[in-house]
Parts: C-alpha cells; structure tokens; sequence
C-alpha cells in the first residue's frame, strides 16, 4: 500500500511538472515537454495520455513548414476544463478578470471601491462574482478557483483579511462571498507576495534562471514587501512579511495601523504629504491620498522646496533603512521597486542608498541592486495567474487520481 501511495505521489508531481512547462513554454511537443521537465519520453507519453484522456489537455497538429513531412503533434491545456477569477482590491476600485484554463484572459472589469462595512464590501464582491459568470455565459460551477488579492496583512491558511488600511482590525473572510451555485475555492494573497512571485517567474522565462532570491518592495499608500526565493523541488517559496509596519523610530509618527514609528508613516504617500507640509506626527493619518496631491509635492522639490524635498528624503531613508535589516536578515539579494511611488524614485534615490550604507552587510558587499518595474498591475495579474493556476493543476490531478482509485 505504501508503494502505490508512493507511485501515486510521484506520478502527480510529474504530471504537475508536464502542466507546468506548458503554462511557462505554451504548446509544446512530446520531445519539448521531455526537454523542459527532464522526464524520460516513456513518462511523458503516459501522463500526456492520461492527461488527454481526464480532458485536462488536449493535441493539435501543426503542420511542417518545409517540405512535405508529417505536421508536428503539439500539446496544450484544454481551454473549458475549468476557469479562474481573479479579484484585485485596490485603494479605490477592484477589478474582476476572468481566465480559462490555458491563461487566456476572457473579460475583464473594473468599479469603484464602496462605502461602508465589511458586510456591504462583501455583498458586492459576491454580486460582482456572479456578473462575472453571467457575462461570459459560464456555469459558476466550472470556476474552479477565486483568487483574491489586497493590501494589508492575510491569514496564512484561510481567506481572511485579518487587517487593512480601510477596515482595520476588522476580518474580512472571503469565502462569505460565494454562496449558493459555487463550488470554487477562494484563496487570498498579499498583493506583493504576487508581484514577487512574478518577478521570480520573469527571471526564469527571460534569463533561464535568474536570480535565487528577490525582493519585491512596492510604493504606494500603503509600503510592501515580498520575497520570492527559487526552492530545488522547482516550487518557489515566496512570503509577504509585514515590512510597512515594522519599526522605524520608536515612539515616531502616528500610522494607519494605529502603531506609532512604522515604516510607512515615514514613507507611505501619506507620510509624505505630513512631512511636506510639517503637518504634527501625532495627526491621524487620511486613508487614501490621491496621486495628483503627491505629484504636486513632486513638483515642487524639483523645482528646489526645501520641504517637499526632505520629504521625499526622509521617505527614502526609512525605506533604506528598512531594507537594510532585510539583507542582514536574509542576505544580500537585487531589490525591485514597483508600485505608483516609482515616479518618485529621483527624489528618493539618495535617502534610499543614505539608509542601506548604515549596515554591515552592505558595506562589506557594496550596495544592493535597484531595478525599477513601474507596470504593477501586470505583475499582480501574472502573480495571481502563477499561483493560482499552481493549485488548481494540483487540485485537478489528485481528483482525477483519487476517481481512478476508487473505480479500482
């Protein structure tokens, strides 16, 4: 019994492996598939078969383009075997996407972030979530998975927003908003716990490896961080801690999480605003300030105001500072900044690099890479994709492996 579990795990993890290639690589043929997985051609012949026959892919025929010779059998995912939503939450809007189950986006929506309690917030989630089967003229019962994502801090386990800037210290539990009609399962994310996962991707398809180890530091209302480190199993392990709200200057300004000192009261757009305008530290910070109000500041520190620029350079400092306990913590690893805050980036530079020459590990190894990635929002989007798609190939193979158990 302890063989054929072993078998049976073994024969799951290389049929994930053969899924995966085909969402990294697109179409590929039994020769390209062996090539990409390392797995002997016997394998791939059985568990593309296999695959073929639960309907989870799917053969096409391209024909050669020189000479007369026989087309070219290529592989790729059946496109109906299932479909994913992705919920974006940002300060002031969410955007529903809708995805079948080769990666193809299908439609795609945006509205405004309402007012009013958790209970309210939920019901037009949910309202929207059945929009989004009804437009496409989809079952809900063939949305496999409902990936979520926010700023703020999320439940290790369960789709729970345990804090956010909006609703604070009040949960957010998102399977609430499937009800009746819904099998799907819903997962929540950090959202630059995606972004760094889809950073970690690029370098694999673009570089053919890449880095080891990144971080992701997002700028914006609210300061993000995520980690993305390649395992050896190929599975990448990938963590959001919660840098905002780690400790800049004990007893400092006042944040929106109600602490006082973090991160983010120092280099949050909010902060920036109070710093320029030498508003007292102890004022409660506003949840949302629009672009325009920083792009105004912006201006004004190029243009020479003293004020505006000490804002930025103190924001940067505490950045720097900040991600300077990072490398002594975990090493020294490249550092991408996303987020709308990169726009800043000339105004931050010097306090960023100010804050990272104070520790050791960078003096003696010299000064991190900066690599700015300003489309965010892509990477969210790739990152939910990634992820999700990750589980939910896993989740089909054990069904489709616990059936044929049970019809034995």
């Amino acid at each position: 019994m302890l063989a054929k579990s072993s078998t049976e795990l073994v024969r799951q993890q290389n049929s994930a492996l053969v899924l995966s290639a085909l969402r990294r690589h697109g179409r590929l043929a039994h020769t390209e598939i062996s090539d990409a997985t390392g797995l002997a051609s016997a394998t791939i012949s059985s568990i593309t078969a296999d695959l073929e026959r639960a309907r989870i892919i799917e053969k096409s025929e391209q024909q050669a383009t020189v000479g007369r010779g026989r087309p070219r059998v290529l592989f790729s995912q059946r496109r109906n075997c299932g479909y994913l939503i992705t919920v974006i939450i940002s300060s002031d809007s969410i955007q529903y996407s809708l995805v079948d189950y080769a990666g193809t986006l299908l439609d795609r929506f945006t509205e405004p972030r309402g007012e009013g309690g958790t209970a309210a917030f939920l019901a037009a989630i949910s309202a929207a979530l059945i929009r989004v089967a009804e437009r496409s003229r989809i079952d809900r019962g063939s949305v496999l998975l409902v990936s979520v994502s926010s700023k703020g801090l999320a439940h290790p386990t369960e789709p729970v927003l345990v804090w956010s800037p909006v609703f604070g210290s009040q949960p957010v539990d998102f399977a609430a908003a499937l009800k009746d009609g819904w099998q799907a399962k819903v997962i929540l994310n950090n959202e630059t716990l995606l972004v760094a996962g889809a950073l970690l991707e690029r370098e694999v398809k673009t570089r053919g490896g890449g880095e080891p180890v990144l971080a992701a530091l997002s700028l914006g209302h609210s300061i993000g961080l995520g980690i993305a480190r390649r395992a050896p199993a190929g599975v990448p392990e990938i963590s959001a801690p919660n840098f905002g709200h780690m400790l800049h200057m004990p007893n400092g300004g006042l944040c929106r999480c109600g602490a006082r000192g973090c991160v983010e009261a120092y280099a949050g757009f909010y902060a920036i605003l109070r710093a320029a305008f030498e508003v007292p530290m102890d004022t409660i910070p506003a949840k949302f300030v629009p672009v325009a109000e920083i792009d105004k500041i912006a201006t004004r520190a190029r243009q020479g105001n003293r004020m505006a620029q000490l804002a930025f350079r103190h924001a940067g400092a505490a950045l720097g500072f900040g991600l300077s306990r990072l490398l002594s913590l975990h090493g020294p690893m490249p550092v991408f900044i996303t987020g709308p805050g990169t726009r800043y980036q000339d105004l931050l530079q010097a306090g960023i690099e100010e804050g990272l020459a104070q520790t050791h590990v960078v003096r003696l190894g010299g000064m991190p890479t900066l690599t700015i990635v300003a489309d965010e929002p892509s990477l969210v989007f790739e990152g939910h994709l990634n992820l999700a798609f990750s589980i939910v190939d896993q989740d089909i193979i054990g069904s489709r492996q616990n059936m044929q158990a049970a019809g034995e």
